[in-house]
């Protein structure tokens, strides 16, 4: 039975159906786990996930269904909550099914966009420790980057401080680094733009190496895209070494491993290998692996987690960050020829709102009411909005996967808009379903679940968008035209200088190409919404993430280290002083 959601917050949801919620060792039993395969911490648990896929590993993968958008408006269109409530819709059809997803970022828990614990009836429980933290998978990422800093900085320090001979009687080497050439900035997982740029290293000759520095949000580092796509210890562990942190005074890369701080970032992270497992409040198994931030962190649900959902469950559902032109896009061309993974089946979210932003709605401000256009039918609006939905349609189509469109419903949304979305959808050769699980939970998910079910049973031909050998520049302009919809790319002399030296360098070969733009548009320009035409896409520079093996081409301006507003969440959560319940999370 749904819990009220008109009339009960979420963590008021969260805890009455936490008050149910499997045990670590009811899990084992109820998945067929064996006791070291299980991890307890708490009422939670991790999953040993190399024990569980070498006793699988003769099992055949489930069903591999991705969760996808069209491009959302700033207060996101429920990709968790409709994974959430997928999972929901499958079990209540009787189906072995469970999905993973990502660990929240402190920064937009304590600011304005949420938890990303879904909400009403299709929601990720236990709650509080979802939303605070988890099994400490964020922190151990944090220590482990900020290690890296540690030792760069004080390497910088001591270089500058000891002759060649009293370096060599320390057993080091000069490196030689290039102050101005630093690659890495410090991490923090909240939203802080007082620390985006600072000066550290103030004082005398004993307090560090003084320098220009800054901080970027946690999950923006390059540690989280290589938990995300890391196959195993070893690959996990090799990745980390060949982190670039800084170059030499000859361009020459510095790594982590030239620092010999690799190792003990390695032991930082030997836990947060192993995906955590939560719930669903209907109680349906969730894995949560790797973060969001999908630019440089990839944004996608980790390797490691779908391998052993596939495993484990017959239907196994994984969330990708932001809309199809980001986050499908890296699901289709980077995660799924890293993991040989094929998928039967993406799940574009939409609603009624983001549809008429895109036909020139008024702007959708976080904190703030929406305004009274998106509160009452305007098929003409909607309508001048669709064609956004057309064109992630398209996308996901390129890949030969099948798309089902969810309409995640809401409560202003009327009969005849509905109608028009589903009809367009289906002529565009997608199978569409209203899912109502924010407010009756699976039982609302039923005719998605029934759409997928039936999308699962068709063949796909699944394609990449390029082959991997393609040079940089190239695979950055199929992108542009075929995905979103530019004329073409243009280059700052800067930004193709660094690209025709990774395409001359035989290192960067196999790397993949990881876009950094804004989700807000299928454009590089935030304000551009619907589907925007004749313009190009502007490149400013090309990012190298070594460890995790990305090319990043970056087109328009993306901040790694987000800013609080002025009402951020953080002014309503408490805590019950008699009970230490947490109150007010969303």
């Amino acid at each position: 039975m749904a819990f009220d959601a008109t009339r009960m917050k979420d963590f008021e949801i969260a805890e009455a159906a936490e008050a149910n919620m499997p045990s670590p060792e009811e899990w084992r039993e109820r998945l067929g786990l064996e006791k070291s395969e299980v991890i307890p911490y708490g009422r939670i648990c991790k999953l040993d996930f190399m024990k569980i896929a070498e006793r699988l590993k003769n099992r055949p993968d489930g069903k591999y269904i991705e969760i996808t958008a069209i491009t959302p408006t700033p207060l996101g269109e429920g990709k968790t909550t409709t994974t959430l409530g997928l999972v929901e819709g499958l079990g209540r059809r009787g189906l072995n099914v469970g999905a993973a997803i990502r660990q929240p970022s402190g920064g937009p828990t304590m600011n304005i966009k949420g938890t990303a614990a879904g909400g009403g009836n299709a929601l990720a429980i236990p709650m509080t420790e979802f939303s605070l933290g988890l099994t400490g998978d964020i922190n151990d990422i944090m220590n482990a980057h900020n290690l890296a800093m540690v030792a760069l900085n004080a390497r910088m320090q001591h270089e500058r401080n000891y002759s060649d001979e009293e370096l060599a009687r320390r057993n080091l080497r000069r490196l030689d680094i290039d102050p101005t050439s630093v690659a890495m900035r410090w991490v923090i997982d909240f939203c802080a733009q007082g620390l985006r740029r600072i000066i550290m290293g103030i004082g005398g000759r004993m307090d560090g190496y003084l320098m220009e520095s800054g901080f970027d949000i946690a999950v923006s580092s390059e540690l989280m895209a290589i938990l995300a796509v890391a196959t195993s210890l070893k690959d996990l562990r090799d990745r980390i070494g060949k982190i670039i942190v800084a170059y030499d005074r000859k361009g020459n890369p510095v790594t982590t491993s030239d620092l010999e701080v690799a190792g003990a970032m390695c032991a930082y992270m030997r836990n947060a290998i192993n995906p955590t497992l939560i719930s669903t409040v209907e109680y349906q198994p969730v894995l949560v692996h790797a973060g969001p931030f999908a630019n440089i962190a990839i944004g996608q649900s980790s390797i490691i987690a779908d391998r052993v959902g596939l495993k484990m469950f017959d239907y196994h559902v994984t969330e990708s960050g932001f809309a199809a032109d980001i986050g499908f896009e890296k699901f289709w061309n980077v995660k799924c020829r890293l993991s040989g993974f094929v998928p039967n089946v993406s799940v574009i979210t939409t609603t009624i709102r983001a549809l008429k932003m895109h036909g020139g709605g008024p702007a959708v401000v976080p904190g703030r009411p929406l305004p009274e256009e998106y509160m009452k039918e305007n098929l003409e609006l909607l309508e001048r909005g669709i064609p956004n939905l057309l064109h992630h349609i398209s996308i996901v189509k390129k890949s030969g996967v099948k798309p089902v469109v969810c309409i995640n419903a809401f409560s202003t949304d009327t009969r005849e808009e509905i109608a028009m979305v589903r009809r367009y959808a289906e002529q565009a050769g997608a199978r569409c379903a209203l899912s109502e699980h924010w407010l009756k939970g699976g039982e609302g998910a039923l005719e998605l679940a029934d759409a997928v079910i039936d999308a699962c049973n068709e063949k796909v031909d699944f394609k990449y968008l390029y082959p991997q050998e393609m040079p940089l520049r190239q695979k950055v302009e199929v992108i542009a035209r075929e995905v979103y919809g530019a004329d073409g790319v243009s280059w700052t002399p800067e930004a193709e200088a660094k690209a025709k030296r990774f395409e001359s360098d035989p290192a960067f070969d196999g790397f993949a190409t990881i876009m950094v733009k804004t989700h807000l548009s299928l454009s590089h320009d935030p304000y551009l919404k619907g589907v925007p035409k004749g313009w190009v896409l502007p490149v400013r520079d090309v990012l190298v993430y070594a460890g995790a093996g990305f090319l990043c081409p970056v087109a328009g301006s993306v901040s790694m280290m987000p800013g609080t507003g002025s009402d951020p969440a953080y002014r309503r959560i408490d805590v019950d002083v008699n009970t230490g319940k947490v109150l007010g999370l969303f």
